[in-house]
Parts: C-alpha cells; structure tokens; sequence
C-alpha cells in the first residue's frame, strides 16, 4: 500500500514533533489513529518503520518525539523518575495525551476508533497512559513495565503485550496479566520463550527475533483490528 508521510508538529508546554504516516486513500477517507512510542532510543528509523507498518496495515499512525529540543539523557531520568513516583499522570504521560489530540483532530483521522504501542519506556508508558485516558480503545505494550500500583489497571483499556522471556519484564507481563484477569480487562498477553529485550528490533541484532516479531505483529494487528475496528489481512508482517 502507498503511503503518505511527513514531519510535523504542534504544541504541548514547548512542542512536541513526531512522524506521521497515513494510508495513501481518496479524499474523505478517514481511518483508526495509533500513536508510537519509542524506546530510549528515541524516534528513530525503526520506530518510523513500525509507524509504516501500521499506516500500511490501513491506520493513521503518529510517531512521537518525547525528546524533541530536550537533552535525551535529561528527558529519560525525568520519566524514569515520573514512572517510580506517579506513573499515571507524569511529564511523559501528559505528552502523550497532547499527541493523541493532535492526531485525533487531523481530518484523515476517526477520533473514536484510537490506539497506542509502545516499546520498552514507550511499552511502560501505554500501559499506564490507557489507564488515564478514555479515547484509548486498545493498547499494545511491548516488554514494559506495570504501573504503579498494579491494581490501577483496573481501568485499563483493552491491551495487548508482547513480553521476553529473559528480560524482568517478562516477571512483570505474568504479574499483569494475573491482575487483567482478576479485573476483568480484555487482554492478550504473550511471553515469548527464548528472547531478549528489544526483540521486535531488527537494528538491535544480538536481541531480534524474527519468529517473536513476526507473531507479536500479526497478535497485535489482530487486537486492534478487535477493538480499533481496521485489520488488514494482506498486511506484510516481516
């Protein structure tokens, strides 16, 4: 499928930017919003690569620079510390809500059928967010960790993980999931045997999985295709 990308941004505290990509349709057509969350790294190539993938699989997605015009090592120890002390209304928490409304008003957008994935800080950080924030339909982490307290995920959207097995977020994916099902949120949680953090990461060689990436994309397409309402079966998911 065509696609549609570009650089933007608009406004928070300072502002925020990211990368949007859209499905290359005909005028009118609006389609389901997923907002990326990075890893530590940052918005990077495979972040922007993720964003394509969902754009391609018929999704509004918007890839957002929690570090844009901030020092990344600075912005990282504030989250890290947000996380420990209010990880369900913290600075990062709150970009990212300022994000989905910049997403949700774009005219190519369905602001009733929007998402978010993430990965590691950004896994952590969806999981937490779509506890807060009720125009989160579906959510999908991959190896975050839980928010604090556990039992705050009560309120959680629909969400799906993907978790290593020899990574401690895999101690945490079981953990949350125990509290899912206690609760009663719909879930799909996943413990993939034999990898590492990062493992969806193709430019992180020594952790990349490709049997693990590629099952964890088709559960997560599938997800949201359940509950954000678009799932492209003719999606590439290698």
């Amino acid at each position: 499928m065509a696609l549609r990308t570009r650089q933007v941004s608009f406004p928070r505290a300072e502002r925020l930017e990211g990368y949007l990509a859209l499905p290359d349709g005909g005028g009118g057509d609006k389609y389901p919003g997923v907002v990326v969350v990075h890893e530590v790294f940052g918005l990077n190539d495979n972040i922007r690569e993720v964003a394509d993938r969902l754009a391609g699989a018929g999704y509004a997605a918007l890839a957002v620079d929690l570090f844009a015009e901030r020092n990344r090592a600075g912005c990282v120890a504030r989250f890290m510390n947000g996380m420990l002390t209010n990880s369900l209304d913290h600075e990062g928490i709150r970009d990212l809500k300022s994000s989905l409304s910049y997403l949700a008003g774009l005219p190519e957008v369905d602001d009733g059928q929007l998402g978010a994935l993430g990965f590691s800080l950004g896994g952590s950080f969806v999981t937490a967010w779509g506890c807060t924030d009720d125009r989160l339909k579906a959510v999908a982490s991959y190896y975050g960790v839980n928010p604090r307290p556990l039992e705050s995920v009560r309120l959680l959207c629909p969400i799906v993980g993907s978790y290593p097995e020899k990574d401690f977020t895999g101690a945490q994916a079981r953990k949350l999931e125990q509290e899912l099902k206690r609760c009663g949120v719909p879930h799909d949680i996943e413990v993939y045997s034999g990898t590492r953090h990062s493992f969806f990461n193709d430019a992180r060689r020594r952790a990349y999985d490709p049997a693990a990436s590629e099952d964890s994309w088709r559960r997560t397409l599938e997800f949201f295709g359940k509950y954000i309402g678009r799932f492209a079966t003719d999606e590439k998911t290698s």
